[in-house]
């Protein structure tokens, strides 16, 4: 982790372009603002071309996946490359369907990825082919394998992508072959709120964008702020009650307010 990441998006607004769900746009959207990022939404095949050519990172999300939106992908992320512009990839739902599957198994065949972010599940299906994905879940089965299991699973995946892996969790796994560390901020209230892994996927592409030098200490960074910033945003709700929609803007909020230093007093990182 590096803190200084947090005043370097604050001081450059990187134009994070985010070809994301219509389920939690709005909320990806305030996300990379929270930390200093701009959002574009632009998912028009016919502009996509120049959107790239101005952004700083390219977030892909597969959540509410169409045909159009597939086609934008693909031209996004292979001009992406050819710019040599970070490209993070966030499977939402892969391993739930046949063509969900067969499109994540495509890009990953057509597109290099600085990072790829998912649960489980997801990161089970995008290796294996098959998956037990509940909708956008993480199944029970999957859920219960220990931490040398998801480890050995996102070194594989490293492996067959050469991208950095996020396995988001209880303990969220970040790997790049040569380095693995082990978060466990966040809270289980997180998963009562739709789109908190996708505010993460997208907060990555507004550190890897500011820092393309840095991919893997921005995304560990990323990480562990979305994970602090989920323990203070519990500790805020409990102390003026509220329920999961006061809690997702106080994420937000904190997304904004945490600095490097209070980061670092409150990640919770094991280096392995």
């Amino acid at each position: 982790m590096d803190k200084r990441i947090l005043n370097k998006v604050k001081t450059q607004t990187p134009l994070v372009h985010l070809i994301t769900n219509y389920v939690t746009a709005n909320d990806c959207a305030n996300a990379v603002l929270a930390v200093g990022g701009s959002p574009v939404m632009a998912d028009e095949i016919l502009e996509v071309d120049e959107i790239v050519s101005l952004c700083s990172a390219l977030v892909l999300n597969l959540g509410t996946l169409n045909q159009r939106t597939v086609n934008s992908m693909f031209a996004a992320g292979r001009k992406a490359n050819q710019l040599r512009k970070p490209v993070i990839l966030d499977p939402v739902g892969v391993g739930a369907t046949k063509f969900r599957t067969q499109i994540a198994k495509q890009l990953l065949e057509e597109i290099q990825f600085s990072v790829i972010k998912g649960n489980i599940s997801e990161m089970k299906a995008l290796a294996t082919g098959q998956g037990s994905t509940r909708g956008v879940d993480a199944s029970t089965h999957d859920l219960g394998k220990d931490l040398g299991q998801v480890i050995a699973l996102a070194h594989s995946l490293w492996k067959d992508t050469e991208s950095v892996i996020v396995i988001s969790g209880a303990k969220d796994i970040i790997t790049n072959g040569k380095r693995t560390h082990i978060i466990e901020n966040g809270q289980s209230i997180m998963a009562q709120i739709t789109g908190t892994g996708c505010m993460l996927s997208s907060i990555i592409g507004g550190l890897v964008g500011a820092t393309p030098e840095q991919v893997f200490d921005s995304t560990v960074t990323a990480t562990a702020l979305m994970g602090v910033s989920g323990d203070l945003a519990l500790e805020k709700l409990n102390e003026i009650g509220g329920g999961p929609n006061t809690y997702r803007s106080l994420l937000i909020d904190y997304l904004n307010k945490v600095d490097g230093a209070l980061l670092e007093r409150r990640a919770k990182i094991e280096v392995r």
